[in-house]
């Protein structure tokens, strides 16, 4: 992704997988009504990889909320299952103050997977 918004698609070998993915958005207290900002974000390193930062800015040196869906952690696996299990993992592993994810909707599109089997 980082290649097509620095329109160097051309340059780089692309590679698809049969894994499954799952991303869970974790999100600042009161979003979508109105919600507070700048509160510091702790993100570990192991993570790097995983996290796809959307309502976030640099201030003072430190990463902190700036909008109401903050990131979200991406996790890929042999089953949706897996992925999603690894997904919660991760953001279990971040903070922020007020930070709330939902568990409902992936929960949700795995019983649906599991219906069309």
């Amino acid at each position: 992704m980082r290649a097509v918004t620095e329109e160097r698609l051309g340059e780089i070998e692309v590679k698809f997988s049969d894994k499954k993915a799952a991303c869970v958005i974790m999100a600042s207290g009161g979003y979508p009504a109105s919600y507070k900002k700048g509160f510091e974000l702790t993100i570990p390193d192991e993570l790097a990889d995983s996290v796809y930062i959307a309502g976030a800015a640099e201030k003072d040196g430190k990463l902190v909320t700036s909008g109401g869906r903050v990131l979200g952690v991406t996790a890929t696996a042999d089953t949706l299952k897996e992925a999603l299990s690894k997904a919660y993992e991760g953001v279990e592993k971040i903070s922020f103050e007020g930070a709330f994810w939902r568990k409902d909707i992936g929960r949700r599109a795995l019983n649906a997977a599991e219906e069309q089997k």
